[in-house]
């Protein structure tokens, strides 16, 4: 037992003995490594200054190749026509003056020191719409042995972009972002394509706009303040708009509200409320319209969607227009005229039977047929209720014969219901006009308002 204790003792020391014995030499590596690190920057920065391009000889260009990432949209601002960007930019050179041989540094080949330590490119955004300047970072550098040096930067920053809203909200957007050198012309600093595009594999999605590509091409530019040339890089952003908001927010509501439109037709004409659900229609689409316009940009072009608010609201306007003229008509009382023939024969035989209204041929105050009223009425009796009348009055006419006071009460009490029958017949047959009418156009702005409909949503497609 003792020694089986021993044993088990022993080779726990054992252990022991080995982790310390390989943990020492680690540790005293990354001290050699510190002290390294430390004795090559004061060999570096001894007589090393940030003021100056690190080139050998002034006539020599400094390449510098640049990279950016896209990892966030933080807004579009179609207003004011801003653009604010999350970007990781990377820009990567080679100083002629901080290289070392690894040997003499015991093996060491890259440092990470602060940017501000070295000569760093002057590379700004051109179209920036900052305030104030001051949206990047100060980050370390990576200096590699052999002089290169890699400056990865976030920055925030705000562009002005062009928004064109003539199809909003179906609309693509293209947004440039410019970098280039503020000070250095192409004979004293170059830029170059690190890739042929923006690198988007950590894109954060956007719940507005959809990314679908940003192209990067150099452009060099002769200005007229200078003879030299000025080399910039300009990353093209192509912005898809997501509709699904505006379609379920704005393009709904208003067709169902459209839809309301027509239906004032058919309301009944002594119900009094078909100019007013006309009128708050319209002041319904106002009030749309009013959205979409504090969102939008002041400009020349009318967005898709308000064309289709004022298309709409045209149509609104023009149906209560319609819906007045239509009443007039139906109120026409016993003093108007007779409806013409070319009204009768196109309106309540032809446009009735295409609008389905069926009842033409009926009364609307007794559901009687449309008596015919000739001058002869006067003298000869009628087929219906007329000649009963007229009858009527032949026999108290014969019997009273030697009344003639009475006779003639008689004679004006018959020409009265004549005229009240006339007067009834016109009050029907313009009824029917307007009924049929109201028929017509609703079923015409019916129409309108589907087509309208599917054009504007066709655009999403």
């Amino acid at each position: 037992m003792w020694l089986k204790g021993n044993s088990s003792h022993g080779s726990h020391l054992g252990r022991t003995f080995i982790a310390v014995w390989v943990k020492i030499p680690l540790k005293f590596c990354r001290a050699a490594h510190g002290r390294f690190a430390q004795k090559l920057m004061k060999d570096l920065f001894t007589n090393y200054t940030n003021a100056l391009r690190p080139v050998e000889d002034t006539d020599y260009i400094i390449n510098v190749t640049l990279q950016v990432t896209l990892s966030q949209i933080i807004d579009m601002d179609e207003r004011n026509q801003i653009l604010t960007t999350y970007l990781w930019v990377r820009q990567v050179w080679m100083d002629a003056f901080l290289t070392w041989k690894k040997e003499d540094y015991d093996g060491l080949d890259t440092i990470r020191i602060p940017s501000s330590y070295v000569w760093r490119p002057d590379i700004v955004l051109y179209n920036s719409a900052d305030d104030e300047f001051s949206s990047s970072m100060e980050t370390n550098v990576v200096l590699r042995n052999d002089g290169q040096v890699m400056w990865d930067q976030p920055a925030i920053t705000k562009s002005s972009c062009s928004v064109d809203v003539a199809f909003f909200p179906f609309d693509l957007q293209q947004c440039d972002l410019t970098f280039g050198s503020w000070t250095h012309n192409g004979n004293q600093m170059d830029l170059f394509n690190a890739l042929d595009s923006a690198d988007l594999t950590d894109f954060v999605p956007n719940v507005e706009w959809e990314v679908l590509g940003m192209p990067a091409k150099k452009n060099v530019i002769l200005y007229g303040c200078c003879s030299e040339p000025y080399p910039d890089i300009t990353f093209s952003l192509h912005l898809k708009r997501r509709a699904s908001f505006y379609i379920f927010n704005l393009l709904i509501p208003c067709m169902m509200i459209s839809f309301l439109a027509p239906l004032g037709f058919y309301l009944p004409a002594d119900s009094g409320e078909k100019v007013s659900l006309g009128v708050t229609v319209l002041l319904a689409l106002t009030v749309f319209q009013l959205l979409v316009a504090e969102s939008m940009p002041p400009s020349e072009s009318v967005p898709l969607i308000g064309k289709y608010y004022i298309a709409t609201m045209t149509m609104v306007t023009a149906s209560t227009a319609l819906t007045i003229f239509i009443m007039n008509i139906h109120h026409c009382g016993g003093e108007a005229r007779p409806v013409p023939e070319w009204a009768e024969r196109f309106i309540l035989k032809y446009l009735a039977r295409i609008c389905f209204v069926y009842e033409v041929g009926e009364n609307c105050l007794g559901g009687t047929r449309k008596e015919p009223l000739s001058q002869e009425g006067s003298d000869s009796p009628s087929a219906n209720g007329g000649g009963a009348g007229w009858n009527r009055r032949e026999i108290l006419v014969k019997c009273l014969c030697q009344h003639q006071e009475l006779g003639k009460n008689v004679e004006y009490i018959a020409n009265s219901y004549q005229d009240q029958r006339a007067a009834q017949l016109r009050i029907g047959e313009w009824r029917k006009v307007a009924k049929v009418m109201d028929r017509f156009f609703m079923w015409l702005f019916f129409i309108m308002v589907f087509f309208m409909s599917i054009l504007i949503l066709g655009k999403s497609v």
